[in-house]
């Protein structure tokens, strides 16, 4: 058995690069024909990552929103949504979160061995936190899922997460949508941050697919240098 998924990121950026705008509501880029898309992939896979801003910042739900998919899921065998995973590096979360209040599936919390006592106090009903280590061991915490049977993991960000999964180059598949928006705010959320690809060389990524969705166009890569 591999020792860790298979690690499919996903992203939507405007033309400058933008996953958001500094508005009060998240910035939507995708289109209806996108988020189904979207869903398709979630459909698909058995676990979706986001980090702790992104909890805060769009309160996301992560589940198939497909009746359809939902149903084809429970027919293989598996849960009607995929486990839902975060990352914190303080510990400071709302159960309230939709995160944690919406869907019957597994909620996982990985933090760094500092953070976790606070990340228990905050969540510890409403989901399990794993101890990942000081630092956070991205490795450590992907051996974990992998055991627990997560075969293929989404990545849905926000800057720092997709930061974080390309430096360290266990990403293999990147599925970049760019949005005909142009943010303009040097301040909105970057799709990356700095930072350097293991080697310090960077990885080399194959385009596998291109297309137009609406306005909308995929970018779908294979990194074919991902370390396993």
């Amino acid at each position: 058995m591999p020792d860790r998924p298979h690690v499919l990121l996903s992203a939507a950026m405007s033309v400058d690069g933008r996953i958001d705008d500094l508005g009060p509501q998240p910035l939507l880029l995708s289109d209806a024909a996108d988020l189904d898309r979207v869903d398709e992939v979630r459909a698909g896979v058995d676990a979706i990552l986001v980090g702790a801003t992104t909890l805060r910042r769009d309160d996301p739900r992560l589940l198939v929103r497909s009746a359809d998919r939902r149903a084809a899921r429970v027919a293989s065998g598996r849960a009607p949504d995929p486990i839902k995973v975060t990352l914190t590096g303080s510990g400071d979360l709302d159960p309230a979160a939709r995160f944690f209040a919406t869907g019957a599936g597994s909620k996982l919390v990985y933090a760094p061995t500092p953070a976790v006592v606070a990340a228990r106090r905050a969540v510890g009903a409403v989901a399990e936190v794993v101890d990942a280590g000081e630092p956070l061991d991205l490795h450590r915490m992907l051996a974990d899922l992998r055991s627990r049977g997560v075969a293929r993991l989404m990545v849905e960000g926000g800057t720092a997460v997709h930061t974080l999964f390309l430096t360290s180059g266990v990403v293999d598949e990147l599925h970049l949508v760019v949005a005909p928006f142009f943010v303009g705010d040097a301040d909105a959320p970057r799709f990356v941050g700095p930072g350097r690809f293991p080697h310090g060389t960077g990885n080399r990524m194959r385009l596998a697919d291109a297309r137009p969705i609406g306005d909308l166009v995929l970018l779908r890569y294979l990194l074919d240098d991902a370390g396993v």
